[in-house]
């Protein structure tokens, strides 16, 4: 699957040169904008094909956006409400921060919180030294998820994003981080909002926190997920934004002008892209073992009309593949799952749906020696009958 990915993103990269190829769209082309980062992606998320990059694989510092992992294990690893005690190692910290002091309560969900409104370096800390007993056994959770995610150019040293030795992404892995990160709803519940309560102090009191991403605010659509700034960085920005069923993930690392390269890119991501329904799936007749003579043949239906979301020239390219098994054994009631519809694009799925029973089969036990016996000599006599009737 990750060698699979990686031939897509080479396949879907437009470089950002003065030589990139346009797209055609409604028979005009849609040209890429130019951006000032150092390493840049668009991503759709459905597919995770890449739109338009620029040193997407260059090993780059990426500052405060590490926190999307951060946060992502926060919520995967921990108790959302399961309450810490803030000891001073976890505040001896540079930087932003949420607040935390020593002696507080908080508890993880509020750690997510800090982290990816307000940035608190103090939240990563926290959380970091709760989870993985120290620094450096929190980094190694977060690499083995990033490799979980597909990641093959990124390791990460501290939770924070403070510059560090060998604390390095890219922009692609931190585009494949923020797509998995966004799949999960608490994270981007709370990535998608302007402000959010968090609960911490000695003792605890609701605060309310405001998000740094100024994205939420400028660009229709916006729905997360992290900015981030140290010196050896730059400016870092991973947002995403969804508009009639598209979404993408835009990153730019050490980016001068990161609002108006993230709307540019949106822009230009949204004029390619539209949410269409496929070709629906027929009805189709599966054999049923077990069932009572009269309904052998079972009917097998589409659970609903699958959408999904396609560059223009991609429709007629599409490929469906039903899975189903050879016959069923019985009993079957209606809307029982058996088998599902798989659409594909150059051998990537983009969309399937289930394959439901539209009828019930009752189970019928096998007729003893007797009744078969019993029945033969029926059938004998019934067609006796009949010649003389």
């Amino acid at each position: 699957m990750v060698v699979l990915r990686k031939i897509l993103a080479v396949m879907m990269t437009v470089v950002l040169l003065a030589m990139a190829c346009p797209v055609p769209v409604g028979g005009q082309e849609a040209v890429p904008p130019t951006v000032s980062a150092r390493g840049a992606v668009l991503m759709e998320c459905s597919t995770g094909r890449v739109l338009m990059a620029v040193n997407e694989k260059e090993h780059l510092a990426m500052a405060s956006t590490t926190k999307i992992m951060t946060a992502l294990l926060t919520l995967e690893l921990g108790d959302p409400k399961e309450e810490i005690t803030v000891t001073d190692e976890m505040v001896r910290v540079e930087g932003t921060a949420m607040g935390l002091r020593a002696g507080d309560t908080v508890n993880m969900e509020s750690l997510a919180v800090g982290m990816l409104l307000p940035s608190g370096n103090d939240a990563a800390m926290a959380a970091a030294i709760t989870l993985g007993g120290s620094l450096e056994g929190f980094a190694q959770l977060m690499n083995e998820r990033a490799r979980e995610i597909g990641c093959e150019d990124t390791n990460f040293v501290t939770p924070s994003g403070l510059d560090a030795e060998e604390h390095y992404s890219c922009a692609y892995d931190m585009a494949l981080i923020a797509r998995e990160a966004m799949e999960n709803p608490s994270f981007a519940s709370i990535a998608s909002s302007k402000t959010a309560k968090a609960t911490f102090g000695n003792p605890p009191q609701e605060r309310t926190l405001s998000n740094h991403n100024r994205l939420l605010r400028m660009y229709d659509g916006a729905i997360g997920v992290k900015t981030g700034f140290t010196k050896k960085a730059g400016r870092c920005l991973v947002s995403c934004a969804e508009r009639d069923g598209v979404r993408l993930i835009a990153v730019t690392l050490n980016d001068g002008n990161d609002w108006k390269d993230h709307g540019a890119m949106f822009d230009y991501g949204f004029s390619l892209l539209s949410t269409q329904s496929l070709p629906p799936v027929p009805d189709i007749t599966l054999p049923v073992v077990g069932g009572d003579e009269q309904s052998q043949l079972l009917r097998v239906v589409a659970q609903d009309v699958p959408s999904a979301t396609l560059l223009p020239d991609e429709f007629d390219r599409l490929e469906r593949t039903i899975q189903l098994p050879r016959f069923v054994y019985a009993p079957v009631k209606v809307g029982d799952l058996l088998g599902k519809a798989v659409y594909t694009l150059n051998g990537q799925p983009v969309a399937q749906t289930d394959l439901i029973a539209a009828e019930g089969v009752e189970y019928e036990p096998p007729k003893s020696a007797w009744e078969k016996f019993c029945g033969f000599w029926q059938w004998i006599w019934d067609g006796i009958a009949g010649l003389f009737s």
